[in-house]
């Protein structure tokens, strides 16, 4: 059960309304100050670990080292930046990225966190956008030379350095100076958003929000000074550099930290460093069960494994805990919430792990309303999801407009998603707010078809969207990836889902594909099905389809 709310016994709810609770402490701390306590606590333990390295020969670093690498890192950075400058960087995931991550904050420079993935374009406009005075880069990632790029976008920069060669930079510009003290409301990072939907925006937050955000995460997830976390989440993203980076540094545990994901090595790397806790994108998730399936490793020292960005379907849920033997924890936040919003609990039932995201993080009040009147609304009616609290971003970046129409005149962020709430305070994601289809008048909503499918044997992946109809005005379309050597029919398809759901639901045109797209982070990137369908990339071969007026 949810803690008590206010101090007493958790009444049932009656509307869709949890207030913020008490049950852990809100903390003036900055992301560099949570590292020198650290230092300070654990000093010979083992922080950061080089995944890459051959087993036996991995780099690693103690608090004390790491500590002692960020502030030489940040005195360098301070003889070339002003305190509340904006340094941008465009790297993969490397223990040079988490010392200069420290250093930025303990110098009282803004991150700004960019995509390696990015082209030429999308780099210029973060960079632009966020007014980003230098970028640490790496040497190339995929194939691209960063720093060609960085000069092909033409923005003026006071100073461009490869993250590769950051101990020669260090070495270079450390000139002994005192480092600033920051305030944690001071602001730390502008991350951006994953660009599901149109141009990405940069959301502001402060250490305050992501430094507290992150310890409770951590908490409640039970990770303590053992615990050896296998961080594959992408730094450029608050699930890597909050959840993964600050969440272990404030816990004392060891960061083992691989530049990119790959089932089979991460498998590899549970078995070799006895890794404890671990996160993973559902997409993630049935690639290491599929790989693990293929090839068995010795699991027993995984103790939990968290997933986020996405819903995780239920039959993933199951498959998990069963076949890794590791507690599942389900969370939920966005980039503008520092990120968390609600997680599941380790003593949770298995039913609320596997259809809810969980209730509220302490402190962190939210509700479901309306989304046409804002009225607050009865449990377990479906509306948007709204968080108040101080996890909510400071704003978007020189975007007043954006943020005016994301966080009302009472401080409430507005998600987007469509949820409902239970009379205990658990939530369960029912779609986004924009992904709702209306088919003759009735709300449809996709998650609840994307659910039924995902239990299908034949199916490895599923996204339910909207399509054009002259007659019904949307229709339900569903794009597939099938296991490995299974093949389908649209009809048999019909049919399963015709004895799940009513049959306004059943989906009437069947794509298959060979991957959905996501961003980085693992959300669906439901509007770029959309394009490709309006293209006409989702190709007719590969198209079932049935009468849509059924």
């Amino acid at each position: 059960m949810p803690a008590a709310v206010n101090g007493g016994a958790a009444a049932p709810l009656t509307e869709s309304y949890w207030p913020a609770t008490a049950e852990m402490a809100l903390e003036p701390t900055t992301c560099g100050g949570i590292l020198r306590a650290a230092a300070a606590a654990w000093p010979d333990a083992v922080a950061l670990i080089d995944a890459d390295g051959p087993p036996g020969a991995r780099r690693r670093w103690t608090y004390a080292e790491l500590h002692a690498a960020a502030e030489r890192t940040a005195r360098a950075l301070g003889a070339r930046f002003a305190p509340g400058d904006h340094v941008a960087v465009w790297a993969a995931n490397s223990p040079e990225w988490v010392i200069l991550q420290f250093g930025l904050a303990l110098a009282g420079l803004v991150m700004v966190t960019v995509n390696p993935a990015s082209r030429v374009a999308e780099l210029g406009y973060v960079l632009r956008q966020s007014r980003a005075r230098g970028v640490f880069h790496q040497r190339h990632y995929r194939g691209l030379d960063m720093a060609a790029a960085i000069a092909e976008t033409g923005v003026a920069l006071d100073g461009v350095a490869c993250l590769d060669d950051l101990a020669a930079f260090v070495a270079t510009h450390d000139d002994g100076r005192a480092l600033p003290d920051i305030d944690p409301h001071a602001p730390a990072m502008i991350q951006y958003t994953s660009g599901t939907t149109g141009k990405p925006k940069g959301a502001l937050l402060n250490h305050f929000s992501v430094t507290n955000n992150a310890r409770m995460m951590a908490l409640i997830k039970e990770l303590d000074p053992t615990t050896v976390n296998l961080a594959v989440a992408p730094l450029f993203h608050t699930g890597g550099c909050v959840g993964g980076v600050l969440g272990s540094v404030q816990t004392g545990g060891a960061l083992l930290l691989p530049s990119s994901f790959d089932a089979e090595s991460m498998l590899d790397l549970v078995a070799q460093e006895r890794v404890t806790y671990t996160f993973a994108v559902p997409t993630m998730l049935i690639a290491l069960l599929n790989a693990q399936a293929a090839r068995p490793r010795d699991l027993s020292s995984l103790v939990t494994v968290f997933s986020g960005a996405a819903t995780v379907p239920v039959e993933v849920v199951k498959r998990v805990e069963r076949e890794f033997g590791a507690r599942l924890i389900i969370g939920y936040g966005q980039t503008e919430t520092s990120p968390a919003i609600t997680h599941t609990r380790p003593d949770d039932a298995p039913v609320d792990k596997s259809e809810t995201i969980g209730y509220a993080l302490p402190q962190v009040e939210i509700k479901i309303v309306d989304p046409a009147s804002g009225a607050t609304l009865p449990v377990d009616t479906p509306g948007e999801l709204c968080t108040r609290g101080f996890l909510v971003m400071m704003g978007y970046y020189d975007n007043p407009q954006a943020t005016a129409a994301t966080i009302d005149a009472d401080g409430w962020l507005h998600t987007g998603d469509l949820c409902t709430m239970d009379a205990r305070g658990y939530v369960r994601i029912t779609g986004r707010l924009k992904d709702m289809i209306i088919r003759g008048g009735e709300n449809i909503y996709p998650r609840e078809i994307e659910e039924v499918l995902y239990t299908h044997p034949a199916i490895a992946d599923v996204a339910v969207i909207g399509l054009p109809d002259d007659y019904w005005g949307e229709s339900v379309g569903a794009v597939l990836m099938l296991r490995d050597g299974e093949a389908v029919t649209g009809s048999a398809l019909e049919a399963f889902c015709g004895e799940r759901l009513a049959r306004h639901k059943v989906p009437r045109q069947w794509f298959v594909v060979d991957a959905i797209p996501t961003t980085t982070s693992g959300k669906l990137q439901k509007f770029r099905l959309a394009e490709m369908y309006r293209a006409g990339e989702l190709e007719p071969a590969r198209l079932v389809v049935s009468d849509t007026r059924g």
